[in-house]
C-alpha cells in the first residue's frame, strides 16, 4: 500500500518546495506534489516539516550505534575508520531498524600513528566497531613510504572500502606531539593511487599545516577542520580553489577543547532517546586541547562557506566511552547543525550540509533529496527547522526505505 504524507512543509535537500504532499510506494518516493492516491494510507503532517533522512559524514559505528542514529532521523552514516565495508554490511543494508552505512575501511597511517594515541595504555577495545566474523580480516594499511601507501590502495578497494582515508596527524592536538605521521611524498603517492582507481579520498587533518599538506596532495575532502590556529585568507583560498569539501566536525573540536555535550544531554528530546552509557559519554569530553578557541573554528567554517566550499555535517561519534566524550550517534548531528547556524550559515544552508550536499559529494545518488524515484529515507519533525534549526529534534516520524521506525 502507498503512503501519502499530506499538508507538510517540504525541504527537499536543497530548498523548501511549494508542494505539500509526498507519496511513498514501498522503499521509494513515488511522487512529490500532485493528487493523493485514493487507496493510499494518509498521514496528515500539518504543522510539521518533511526532510530527507539526515547523513552523518564522519562516524565510527556498529549495529547498536546505527540503530541509535536512526532514532534521531539519521538514515545514513559514513564511517571514517572501521569494518563496515561492502562484504560486511549485508545485514545492515537489509535491516530497516538501522541507519545505512558506507565505510573507508581503515585509514592509511604509519605504524604507531593516529589513532593509536587516543586509547589508554591498558585499554583493550576488542573487535573494531562493526567487526563481522563472517567478513574478511581488516586490512591495516600501515605505510611509511610512497610505495607502501600506493600498494595499500588496491587492497582497500578489493576489500570493499567505499572511499580512501589518510591520517595526516602529528599528535599535537591530541597531546602527543611527535606522533608518527605520513610525510608529503607518501601522502601524495597514496592520493594519486586512489585517484587512479577512481576512488574519493578524504583526510584526517586537525592542524592548519596538515590541512595544507592534504590539499596540496589533491585530497577530495577534509574529514575535520583545523583547530590549532585561526584561518588565514591563504588557506581558505587554497581549499576553495581545490574543490575539496570540508566536514568540520565542530562538535569534535569543541570536545577536544573540553566543551562537553551536557547542554544537549539536558534537552529532554535527547535524553528520552539516549541510554545511560551514551548520556555519560555526551556529558564528557576528549579534553585534549584546552587551549583551543571555538570561536576561531566557527569563524573558519563561515569563511569556508562564504568562499564556496561545500560544508558537510559530521560528528566523529564512536564508542560510548567517556574519554571519547561530548558526542553521541544521531544526537550530535543535531548539535552540529546548531553549531553551523551559530557559525553564520542559515538554517537552510545547514540542512543542506546534512542532506543533499553529503549525498552529492559521496556519490549517494539515491538519497539526500526528496524527489520521485529516490529512496524513501525521510524525517518528519514538528515545527520549521528551515527557520529554527533546533526544531530538527522534534521528531514525529522516521522512515528508512519507506519503512516507518516503530518508536
Amino acid at each position: 500500500m502507498q503512503t501519502a504524507i499530506i499538508n507538510a512543509r517540504i525541504f527537499d535537500g536543497h530548498e523548501v518546495l511549494g508542494a505539500t504532499t509526498v507519496v511513498l510506494d514501498g522503499p521509494r518516493i513515488a511522487a512529490v506534489g500532485g493528487e493523493t492516491p485514493a487507496d493510499a494510507e494518509v498521514l496528515d503532517a500539518a504543522g510539521a516539516t518533511l526532510l530527507p533522512g539526515l547523513i552523518d559524514a564522519h562516524v565510527h559505528t556498529n549495529a547498536a550505534s546505527l540503530a541509535l542514529a536512526l532514532r534521531f532521523g539519521v538514515t545514513t552514516e559514513l564511517e571514517m575508520q572501521g569494518t563496515n565495508t561492502r562484504p560486511n554490511r549485508a545485514r545492515i543494508t537489509d535491516d530497516d531498524t538501522l541507519a545505512d552505512v558506507r565505510s573507508a575501511g581503515f585509514g592509511i597511517t604509519p605504524p604507531g600513528g593516529h589513532p593509536s594515541e587516543l586509547f589508554p595504555k591498558d585499554f583493550r577495545p576488542g573487535p573494531p566497531p562493526g567487526a563481522s566474523p563472517a567478513g574478511p580480516p581488516p586490512v591495516m594499511p600501515f605505510s611509511t613510504t610512497p610505495q607502501e601507501a600506493a600498494a595499500f590502495v588496491p587492497r582497500l578497494v578489493e576489500t570493499g572500502s567505499d572511499y580512501i582515508k589518510f591520517m595526516v596527524d602529528d599528535g599535537s592536538v591530541e597531546g602527543h606531539p611527535g606522533l608518527p605521521m605520513l610525510d608529503q611524498a607518501t601522502l601524495d603517492a597514496g592520493v594519486a593511487a586512489a585517484k587512479r582507481h577512481g576512488m574519493l579520498t578524504v583526510a584526517h587533518a586537525l592542524t592548519l599545516d596538515a590541512t595544507r599538506m592534504s590539499i596540496e596532495a589533491g585530497i577530495g575532502g577534509l574529514a575535520h577542520l583545523f583547530m590549532d590556529q585561526p584561518h588565514t585568507d591563504a588557506i581558505i583560498a587554497l581549499i576553495a580553489a581545490s574543490g575539496a569539501f570540508v566536514v568540520p566536525c565542530v562538535v569534535l573540536d569543541a570536545s577536544m577543547m573540553g566543551i562537553t555535550g551536557a547542554a544537549l544531554a539536558d534537552d529532554p528530546r535527547v535524553a528520552a532517546r539516549l541510554p545511560e552509557d551514551w548520556m555519560a559519554t555526551l556529558r564528557s569530553s576528549f579534553g585534549r586541547y584546552p587551549q583551543g578557541r571555538l570561536g576561531d573554528v566557527l569563524a573558519s567554517v563561515k569563511a569556508l562557506h562564504d568562499a564556496g566550499v561545500d560544508i558537510l555535517v559530521g560528528t566523529d561519534a564512536a564508542l560510548p566511552l567517556p574519554f571519547l566524550g561530548g558526542l553521541a550517534h544521531g544526537a550530535s548531528v543535531h548539535h552540529e547543525l546548531q553549531y553551523l547556524v551559530e557559525a553564520g550559515l542559515s538554517p537552510v544552508e545547514a540542512l543542506r550540509a546534512a542532506t543533499g550536499t553529503p549525498a552529492r559529494r559521496f556519490g549517494l545518488t539515491d538519497r539526500g533529496r526528496i524527489a520521485a524515484g529516490l529512496r524513501a529515507d525521510l524525517l518528519l519533525v514538528d515545527g520549521d527547522p528551515t527557520t529554527t534549526i533546533t526544531d530538527t529534534l522534534n521528531t514525529r516520524a522516521v522512515w528508512r526505505r519507506g519503512t516507518r521506525l516503530n518508536r
